[in-house]
């Protein structure tokens, strides 16, 4: 079970086995810059682009840290356990009041590793926006953040494309829900 720790208002951090999901801090920005400068990771997301422009990371940690951000944004930090203080993020950004999307990344060098399932698997169960329904999508030409979603009970609900800013062009992706209790 993990463990919630409020700081502040509106987002919460959540304690796993191997790292701790929390705000993004100023600090953050270098570690975010160098994982996102990694082709493969930026291809793997709909917004980040590639190359990543200078003050680009800084940017999104301002947003991310606004009172009035559209966008919850968690740091996976692994830090107390000897891992890297960020491994990637996650993020929920709310759809209507019950709905909201779930979105992550993980820095190349932890692929593999079970860090993206662990993470969304604790922002599932803790459920901060207290949704009704999560919304995800993968890319089709990556099943592993696919798999991913379906570990972490999201179901298929269908195929759609998604502009990507690294690529320049719509990708197909696979569309994904999770129904809350």
């Amino acid at each position: 079970m993990n463990e919630l720790i409020a700081s502040d208002a509106r987002q919460v951090e959540i304690v796993t086995e191997r790292f701790v999901l929390r705000p993004l801090r100023a600090s953050d920005a270098g570690l975010i810059a160098h994982y996102t400068a990694d082709r493969r990771v930026a291809e793997g997301t709909r917004s980040i682009p590639h190359p990543l422009p200078p003050g680009a990371a800084e940017a999104y940690v301002r947003r991310a840290m606004a009172v009035d951000r559209d966008e919850d944004v968690w740091a996976i930090d692994g830090s107390a356990n000897k891992l890297a203080e960020l491994l990637g993020v996650v993020s929920l950004t709310r759809i209507d009041k019950e709905q909201s999307e779930l979105g992550f990344w993980i820095g190349a060098g932890f692929w593999n590793t079970g860090f993206a399932t662990e993470a969304v698997s604790a922002l599932v169960e803790a459920n901060p926006h207290r949704s009704r329904t999560l919304f995800a999508e993968a890319f089709q030409d990556n099943p592993g953040s696919a798999r991913v979603l379906t570990n972490c009970g999201f179901e298929y609900l269908g195929d759609a494309e998604s502009w990507s800013v690294a690529r320049n062009t719509r990708v197909p992706t696979w569309t994904y829900l999770r129904k809350m209790g």
